[in-house]
């Protein structure tokens, strides 16, 4: 066994933000405060008036970044490829809009004061089980965060312990989406079958679609990044997180040193998994829908594209391709583009593999580090280390 100060976990923790750490949250802690003042305190004929739907597509966009940050803390730092985070973006997608659903109340279609329409339509008489409490703000929080934890920590803890890995890992990651896919597309789960869960009135009392509510909402994705940034470094940069990076380039080793890889694999993963139930929660009040079509395994490769762009194991190039990805996505499918979009994502996936295998900002960091090498630049990039 290692003796203090001798192995290789042992090295000194370096500090918790870099440069482009402390760059990053500063852009997105000063667009939750710019873009929400832009568009509630500037005329509407202003150059500098931010429109109400393009603070929603932000705010969409960082919903999506906050979902490619998670990823890349069990991709980039464990070496665990989930085609499968879609799940969890999906299941906190839906607590909070069964929450939203029983706001509703009689100003549905069918003016019941307890069954969401859908129900009523397919002729439910009573609320099911699993639909009580999400009348209470509180208790929809906390099921954001249970219902994805929970099914992470299930899946894992059986994946882990059987000690699956690599391509296994990712396949059954994504059978288990698809699974949840057909699962919610059935009428009799009590979700809304395909057509899911919209029409949403309120949030608190506030009405959604009111401009202020939007700004809210919009700001709260933004700290919620920020926050998801904050932990994920604080994780990969502690004691904690060199175990975790050891056990993605050597897990073997790991475990002959004494350390239960699986565990560590296990809360690495239910933290990932809760950050993407986060995400969730906070894109389904700015869309206004929720449906089985956010389990789908596309969208779960999708997310692995992001993170590949802008550069596995930065984190915030994670969610800096998250970004410029569905920019890109907007821009070109709503043009003569839109039926090759998917092979312009192919393409571009590719592209990225081969001419800039770390990503944009992952390259940008290897080629700054070479330029100007200092403590503050090196440990940017969570890059595999070649077994000794």
């Amino acid at each position: 066994m290692n003796t203090p100060g001798t192995g290789p976990l042992d090295t000194p923790i370096p500090a918790l933000l870099g440069t482009s750490g402390r760059i990053f949250l500063a852009i997105v802690i000063g667009a939750a405060i710019l873009i929400p003042a832009l568009n509630l305190f500037t005329a509407p004929d202003s150059a500098l008036h931010v429109p109400t739907y393009v603070m929603a597509l932000l705010g969409k966009y960082l919903c999506y970044a906050l979902l490619a940050l998670s990823v890349d803390l069990i991709w980039g730092y464990v070496g665990i490829l989930s085609l499968g985070h879609g799940a969890f973006f999906a299941l906190g997608g839906y607590a909070m809009g069964m929450y939203l659903m029983r706001q509703i109340g009689t100003r549905g279609v069918y003016g019941d004061p307890v069954l969401p329409d859908f129900m009523v339509f397919l002729n439910w008489k009573e609320l099911p089980w699993f639909w009580y409490g999400f009348d209470w703000f509180p208790f929809a929080v906390i099921m954001v965060l249970l219902a994805p934890g929970i099914l992470a920590l299930v899946f894992g803890w059986f994946a882990f312990r059987s000690r699956v890995t690599g391509v296994y890992l990712s396949i059954i990651t994504q059978a288990m989406t698809f699974a949840l896919l057909l699962a919610f597309f059935r009428n009799d789960m009590g979700f809304g079958g395909n057509n899911g869960l919209t029409d949403f009135k309120d949030i608190l009392g506030f009405n959604i679609q009111a401009d202020g509510t939007r700004a809210v909402l919009f700001a709260l994705s933004a700290l919620a990044l920020a926050g998801g940034y904050v932990l994920c470094r604080f994780l990969v940069r502690s004691h904690f997180g060199k175990v975790l990076i050891a056990i993605r380039d050597a897990e073997t080793r790991v475990r002959f040193t004494g350390y239960r890889a699986e565990n560590y694999k296990l809360v690495a993963f239910v933290v990932s998994a809760c950050l993407a139930g986060i995400a969730g929660a906070l894109y389904v009040p700015q869309v206004g829908i929720i449906n089985p079509s956010e389990f789908s395994p596309a969208n779960s490769i999708e997310i692995i594209v992001w993170v590949a762009v802008g550069g596995r194991g930065t984190l915030a190039g994670a969610a800096l391709g998250a970004v410029l990805v569905n920019y890109a996505k907007t821009y070109f499918t709503s043009g003569f583009l839109a039926p090759y979009w998917l092979f312009m994502l192919g393409g571009l996936f590719v592209a990225v593999t081969l001419f800039l295998p770390k990503g944009i900002l992952g390259t940008f960091l290897e080629w700054r580090a070479k330029r100007l090498p200092s403590p503050d630049v090196l440990p940017e990039v969570a890059e595999p280390k070649p077994a000794e």
